[in-house]
């Protein structure tokens, strides 16, 4: 592939939008002797797509070389105490190195919202394509492609679940006992926090999952907690995954839990539309949430009898996670257009969630 179309299928960042500038003359002063070799300014552009934690690309010149660095921090408006702990991010991305080398190269870490305005993290850009909502022109994505493409994220997610979790630094991510059922009630809980709208099938959803939480659970692995196409870096030629990105809610659990929130994502041609705004799942070629399931039962053996239930539950974590995000662009804490929109997604996955428990299937309903 030649060089200059490959600069336009790597994921590449524009200008930072307005109330989310970073002061670079204090950034670059924190980063000084932090970074060692680093001097002189540091410029900021902004990665435009995501919807939690914002994402921003640094360039510096480091030993007299041009470098590229990727710097994390809250949403403006976040609690960032709960759901946006850099510091966890970072201890996270520094305990996979050694069992799954496949995340970026953590850097620095500050704790001192005096620099920024709260607590963030650098580390090293892993440049390659991440396949977002709308797809580059430049790119071979045709049918035969896609299915290579969503088989190796399936394959990928039960290579991460059958990472070594012995260390302590990562046996403290979370606790595994009861891990479920927490899940459930918390999320319904942040749900009725965050709520702005009345959404139909939203209680009875609520109440099928209390009612049908399974007695067994799955023996305990890492668990990405957020895995799906824009979360993953394919390097430039797509054979391999290169990368995986946006750790923050990574813990210790059950795999089918991770598997339930990819399917969630995981939106085909006939779903509704407001669901395909997570990555390119609905192109011809790629898996149905069927042949996921199928796939990835075939790669780790586990029993995936139960899967409409975790599917739900996957749905309902999209749910809420776009209902928290609507609840801040209503108070007016962040500027982002594509935020306006979110309401639709939280009546699309409630739609989809009811649908699935009363017809007890993934697809098709």
């Amino acid at each position: 592939m030649k060089e200059e179309a490959q600069k336009h299928i790597v994921d590449a960042p524009v200008q930072t939008r307005e109330g989310e500038e970073l002061d670079t003359e204090r950034l670059a002063s924190y980063l000084h002797g932090r970074i060692p070799g680093m001097t002189g300014s540091v410029e900021v552009h902004q990665f435009p797509s995501g919807f939690s934690n914002l994402t921003y690309m640094l360039t510096a010149s480091v030993h007299g070389e041009h470098k590229e660095y990727v710097l994390r921090r809250p949403p403006v408006g976040a609690n960032i105490k709960s759901a946006h702990d850099m510091e966890r991010e970072f201890k996270v991305l520094q305990a996979l190195r050694a069992p799954y080398p496949k995340v970026p190269q953590p850097i620095v870490y500050c704790d001192d919202s005096a620099i920024l305005g709260a607590p963030f993290y650098v580390m090293e850009r892993v440049e390659g394509v991440i396949l977002r909502s709308k797809k580059p022109d430049a790119l071979d994505l045709s049918a035969p492609v896609m299915k290579s493409l969503s088989t190796m994220l399936v394959d990928n997610l039960a290579e991460l679940h059958t990472t070594d979790i012995s260390s302590s630094e990562l046996q403290a991510l979370g606790k595994p006992e009861g891990y479920v059922r927490r899940q459930v009630e918390g999320w319904i809980k942040r749900y009725q926090n965050a709520k702005t709208d009345e959404i139909p099938g939203m209680d009875k959803v609520a109440e099928w999952l209390l009612a049908n939480i399974p007695d067994v659970t799955n023996a305990p692995t890492l668990i990405h907690n957020d895995y799906k196409y824009d979360n993953v870096v394919f390097a430039t030629d797509l054979s391999t995954i290169s990368a995986v990105l946006d750790w923050e809610m990574a813990t210790i659990g059950d795999p089918l839990m991770d598997l339930g929130t990819t399917l969630g994502y995981w939106a085909e041609d006939g779903d509704p539309v407001p669901l395909k705004m997570f990555g390119l799942t609905s192109l011809a070629g790629n898996l149905n949430r069927e042949e996921v399931v199928a796939r990835y039962a075939e790669q780790t053996g586990r029993d995936v009898s139960n899967i409409v239930f975790y599917y739900v539950f996957g749905l309902l974590k999209i749910v809420v996670i776009a209902q928290q995000i609507y609840a801040r662009f209503k108070l007016g804490f962040t500027k982002d257009p594509r935020f306006g929109g979110l309401i639709y997604v939280v009546q699309s996955g409630a739609d989809m969630a009811y649908k699935a428990l009363q017809s007890g299937r993934i697809r098709n309903f």
